[in-house]
């Protein structure tokens, strides 16, 4: 949602960051893409201002900044935590073709007994699985699936209600997810 001109205007970085700005930016031929890995984390974190629909303003917020280490490198800054977001997911999926998803910090929610994952909005009264194209200047009210939390640490393969979470991402946005990482050490990843 910060790419210049499908982000959420004006809260947008100055540049194309979909997959097609590869080609612009460095003088790749769209001929020569082929694989497109998008990659995304199991939670939503969002730098600044602009439209946030899952961002958690409680302890659950909290949780997720803190066990993600959601600071700004250098400014120190907390950045704003919510639950992962399927339609703005699904959206950034189409509008790059990703091929294969990748899947980060996926420890960040190890202790969770339930997870929430918003699938559709409520806009102006009326329900929808797509990204309303006023997003940026509307309020959007999240509607939520809930999912049961694996409760465990990742111990090098995925656990079943994991592998359920990732499932359940995959059937939405129609795309595989190919790696999950389940901490911040290089080795501390599973290529399904």
């Amino acid at each position: 949602m910060l790419d210049v001109d499908f982000g959420s205007y004006p809260f947008v970085t100055s540049s194309n960051v979909i997959a097609a700005g590869v080609c612009s930016g460095l003088g790749v031929a769209p001929n020569r893409i082929g694989k497109v890995f998008g990659i995304f984390k199991a939670y939503c974190t969002r730098v600044g201002t602009g439209p946030f629909p899952t961002e958690l303003f409680d302890e659950t917020g909290e949780t997720l900044r803190q066990n993600g280490n959601e600071f700004g490198a250098t400014t120190g800054r907390p950045r704003r935590c919510g639950w992962l977001d399927l339609p703005a997911l699904k959206y950034a999926v189409m509008l790059s073709g990703v091929t294969d998803l990748m899947m980060m910090k996926s420890d960040v929610m190890d202790d969770f007994k339930t997870l929430k994952v918003a699938t559709a909005y409520r806009y102006n009264g009326v329900e929808t699985k797509h990204l309303p194209f006023a997003a940026c200047t509307e309020t959007m009210e999240p509607v939520y699936t809930e999912i049961p939390g694996w409760q465990q640490k990742i111990e090098g393969s995925i656990p079943q209600k994991l592998e359920d979470y990732i499932k359940f991402i995959e059937n939405y946005v129609g795309v595989p997810i190919k790696f999950v990482s389940y901490g911040p050490d290089r080795t501390q990843n599973v290529w399904r």
